[in-house]
């Protein structure tokens, strides 16, 4: 994707204009930068001004921040068995990716949704036809959908890499769509990562069932609940039941330099939350 370096950062605001969130990444010291592409909590936003696409890419100039990535808003739920909800979650992501194109950034993580009570089965044929509608409506667009993995709380699906291939092979358009690995998602879904031993049968799992060559983004955060909880809790890096073991893994791995690793952690205004995360991460690189 990139350089074959570490890339390190957070996913940030761009409250003030999606241009702010690299400033507030070069504020903390982030190599890579996640954003939203608009309100996360809003169906319909404002859309994409030229200037806005300009002053963009000039702060990913100015900043040096790339690559930058996009998640997508929290109310899509290409899972759901509801006529209604299903379409708004089309349009909404369809726009998100859109907009993606519009920045030029390489993809947009997508959590693929619950199926609220209708199984398994039927809520991995709602993702799948969801992808395929998107795919249809922007040909030769070419920033991708990625899948996260996720804790599998409640009815959500994706919480294995069974999972998530089969929504991959599903698609009429499978190149187009690529992973993220998230890996307080993944410990809360039943995967290892404390021992080296654990950490080596994860990711040897997720060669023989999708293969490094999808992986296109890493979350890190560390969680709040145990082994296989099934419960979605972020927490700071090394304060809570993952230690800082998987992290060292993970960032003296030379199969993920180059891909980019972003927190999703919990912070305030001043973003010193960031910077120390940032800081405890860095602290575990033994290569310069």
């Amino acid at each position: 994707m990139t350089e074959k370096r570490v890339l390190l950062g957070a996913h940030e605001s761009i409250a003030g204009g999606v241009e702010k969130a690299l400033e507030r990444g070069q504020e903390v010291g982030c190599d890579t930068v996640q954003i939203f592409v608009k309100t996360p909590n809003r169906w319909a936003s404002k859309a994409l001004e030229e200037s806005d696409v300009v002053a963009f890419k000039r702060a990913v100039d100015e900043t040096g921040i790339w690559p930058v990535f996009a998640h997508s808003i929290y109310l899509i739920n290409p899972a759901t068995p509801d006529d209604t909800l299903w379409h708004k979650s089309v349009d909404a992501l369809t726009d998100d990716l859109q907009r993606c194109e519009q920045l030029g950034l390489p993809g947009l993580v997508l959590h693929p949704g619950s199926h609220m009570g209708a199984g398994e089965e039927a809520g991995l044929s709602r993702i799948v036809a969801a992808l395929d509608e998107v795919h249809a409506r922007l040909p030769g667009c070419q920033a991708q959908i990625w899948l996260e993995i996720t804790a599998g709380q409640g009815d959500h699906l994706g919480y294995s890499f069974e999972q998530l291939r089969a929504m991959i092979d599903g698609v009429r358009m499978p190149e187009r769509l690529g992973v993220c690995f998230d890996t307080a998602h993944a410990f809360a879904a039943g995967y290892e990562l404390r021992s080296r031993e654990g950490y080596e049968e994860t990711w040897e799992r997720f060669q023989a069932v999708l293969g490094l060559d999808r992986l296109r983004a890493i979350h890190l955060n560390d969680a709040k609940k145990g082994l296989g909880s099934r419960v979605d809790r972020h927490e700071h890096i090394g304060k809570g039941v993952l230690g800082l073991e998987p992290f060292r893994f993970l960032l003296n791995d030379p199969r993920f330099w180059g891909i980019p690793m972003t927190l999703e952690t919990e912070k305030g205004p001043d973003l010193a939350e960031d910077k120390e995360n940032l800081a405890v991460l860095r602290s575990l690189l033994e290569h310069t």
